[in-house]
């Protein structure tokens, strides 16, 4: 018996996604192709009923259009083999039979002619009415899903976004219903059409053995057990396709059972899972149609191994947008839609701004990229690596909002204290650091510098003396001292995260500080960053808002007992403050905070200036090596060291005045 082994799953419909649409088009080419060789063998039948006088001739012609379907090459013909050996029979039989046909006008209209013509009008034509319904309702759907994505995120109006929520759901609810009676009609079609093309055939003989009882005596015998295999094989047809038909009516209503919430966006009740290292679904995606116009398309994107692939309703396979090793992604505001988010290539020449449906799909879609950026899926076992890092990311940080100590638990009585320093044996060298010698565990993460209301107002009215959140008091003569500095460089960069360290003179204590505020950002979804300009001169380091030239915080350049960028994201750097600690029964002890910040150029270049500064500031001491520094690097106009452009000039213009996210 001829089985199906191709059929349209109900369950894909809802989802509307590409392969399920690439299948989709290849029942339909092979319903348009049934449909050209239906209208065809019907055109035979009809001219064997017609043509009385030229029957032979007709019969003829069907015989060798009966030989015809092997020939089609059904996109879906596998499992016709029984349908074609038997349709190549009966062409022999009619080949035979065709003088006999004259007075057969009456049978052949009954039970040939008739069943093909409503096997035409009735399946074939529902296919295609269905077709253009499933058309219609998939138009209405996008043109939904555009006004609801063009919701606004500031201004946002909740009738507004009721309506254009209910017009998403009535329209996705359309388009399933639709889509699953197309399908249906599609999957019945390939029992159907083996029915169609054997019923008529079947009928057609029947006549002749009926009409012809003494001239078909001995056709009879040799073709008696062939038509009972033809009528069981047929009968086996309609009772799979019953049984087909069932399972299909009970998945349709089962799937049409669910809530309405379903087809809402943004109503997922499932938590968001952080270890996934592969996700596929639909986004908007940015593209620039001219130099000042942008549209936003709705493809489907898949991540594989690397890399970001994206596949256009209608392809046959995706294509690859970016390879995603070592990429930054990042939440963004973009033309204030919701849920957007930009991923950048290593060296940052490409990018590429996607819109997310619902805060959940927003949320998985960063964290699986950026699994994948830590090349995660090149592991063994990916799923475990990925959860692991999630978890051991929770127990190593918990990130507050200020810089409180924290001694209760230390593991070590004698580090309770932030940046104590214990005593070794000068004649050993140190042992390799461990992450606890290092910080802490459970030290606070501060994610932001905030500039007090009073503190900015003291700075406009000039000469107030200001004392930054960390403790270190701003000299009256610090900007003096800025402005007859040998060395002024500003660079565009944005504060990540700062956290009280036990060492400050170990390059190791950076990359830790790195590690754990980074992973306490991901962990704890803070994507969100503002640019400042970081001033390095001979004598300190200031950060300053760039749209209001207020001092958020300034370090005296001798004060910096360390810094360094990292080893592979060339864009962090990061720099160790000593202060001092009087909290220990009046001792003074020296305490270290660590400074974490991504920049908009390497991390080494504003290393390199902090240690320049460094030497200036060390050879002013004596005017014959300050001498000798002078005439080793070239120097301005106004006798200051030429370095470097600055770098807040189009990168800071092009950012705005809105708050930036971090690659980290």
């Amino acid at each position: 018996m001829p089985a199906v082994h191709h059929k349209l799953l109900l369950e894909e419909a809802l989802q509307d996604s590409p392969q399920t649409r690439s299948l989709l088009s290849v029942f339909e080419e092979d319903a348009g192709t049934l449909t050209n060789y239906t209208n065809q063998l019907l055109q035979s039948m009809q001219r064997v009923f017609g043509a009385q006088n030229e029957m032979a001739l007709a019969t003829e012609q069907l015989s060798k259009q009966l030989l015809e379907y092997e020939k089609q090459n059904f996109a879906l013909a596998k499992g016709d083999e029984e349908v074609i050996n038997t349709l190549q029979h009966f062409a022999k039989s009619v080949e035979e039979l065709n003088s006999l046909h004259n007075e057969l006008a009456t049978q052949i209209a009954d039970k040939m002619v008739f069943p093909m013509v409503r096997f035409r009008e009735k399946d074939l034509t529902e296919i295609s009415t269905l077709k253009e319904i499933f058309i219609i309702a998939s138009d209405e759907h996008e043109a939904a899903m555009v006004k609801y994505s063009r919701l606004p995120k500031k201004r946002e109006n909740e009738k507004v976004k009721a309506e254009a929520v209910r017009e998403v759901a009535y329209s996705r609810r359309k388009q399933h219903q639709a889509a699953m009676q197309y399908y249906c009609a599609l999957n019945a079609l390939q029992y159907r059409k083996k029915v169609a093309m054997l019923e008529p055939m079947l009928g057609f003989t029947h006549s002749q053995v009926n009409f012809f009882k003494k001239g078909m005596e001995v056709v009879s015998k040799k073709m008696d057990s062939f038509l009972s295999s033809v009528c069981s094989m047929n009968r086996s047809i309609e009772s799979q396709l019953e049984v087909e038909a069932e399972v299909m009516r009970s998945s349709q209503r089962e799937l049409l059972s669910v809530d309405d919430t379903v087809y809402m966006p943004d109503h997922h009740h499932v938590p968001v899972n952080r270890a996934l290292i592969q996700k596929a679904g639909y986004l908007n995606i940015r593209n620039k149609t001219g130099l000042v116009t942008t549209a936003w398309d709705r493809l489907f994107f898949f991540t594989q191994g690397g890399n970001l692939m994206c596949q256009p309703r209608g392809a046959v396979a995706g294509g690859m947008v970016l390879d995603l090793d070592n990429s930054s992604v990042m939440a963004v505001e973009c033309e204030d839609r919701r849920y957007c988010f930009q991923i950048t290539s290593p060296n940052g020449k490409t990018s590429l701004i996607l819109q997310a449906e619902s805060k959940k799909e927003y949320e998985e879609w960063i964290c699986t990229l950026n699994n994948i950026s830590r090349q995660i899926y090149l592991t063994d076992n990916p799923e475990a690596v990925a959860i692991r890092l999630h978890q051991t990311a929770l127990q190593a940080v918990t990130p507050i909002t200020s810089f409180e100590k924290r001694a209760d638990g230390s593991p070590n009585p004698d580090r309770v204290i932030p940046g104590g320093v214990t005593p070794r044996d000068p004649q050993n060298p140190p042992a390799t650091l461990e992450p606890e010698d290092l910080i802490a565990p459970g030290t606070p993460i501060q994610f932001d510098i905030v500039l007090p209301a009073s503190e900015f107002l003291d700075q406009n009215r000039g000469g107030a003396r200001r004392t930054n959140p960390f403790g270190e008091t701003e000299d009256d003569d610090s900007g003096s001292d800025t402005h007859d500095s040998l060395l002024q460089q500003v660079f565009a960069v944005r504060f990540l995260g700062s956290m009280a360290v036990r060492a400050g003179h170990t390059q190791e204590v950076i990359y830790e500080a790195m590690r754990q505020v980074l992973a306490a950002r991901a962990i704890h979804n803070i994507f969100k960053t503002t640019e400042s300009h970081l001033m390095v001169s001979s004598a300190c380091i200031r950060l300053i808002d760039p749209q209001t030239q207020v001092t958020k915080i300034s370090f005296q350049l001798k004060d910096v007992s360390q810094f360094a960028a990292h080893q592979e994201n060339s864009r962090l750097m990061g720099f160790v403050l000593e202060g001092s600690d009087w909290s220990n029964g009046g001792d003074h002890e020296p305490s270290f905070s660590a400074f974490v910040f991504e920049s908009n150029t390497e991390g080494e270049k504003i290393c390199y200036t902090i240690n320049l500064g460094k030497e200036i500031s060390e050879a002013k001491k004596d005017p014959e090596a300050l001498a000798q520094l002078m005439k080793s690097m070239p120097l301005t106009n106004d006798g200051k060291f030429l370095l470097l452009e600055n770098e807040t000039g189009d990168a800071a213009e092009a950012s705005g005045p809105d708050e930036q996210e971090s690659e980290a």
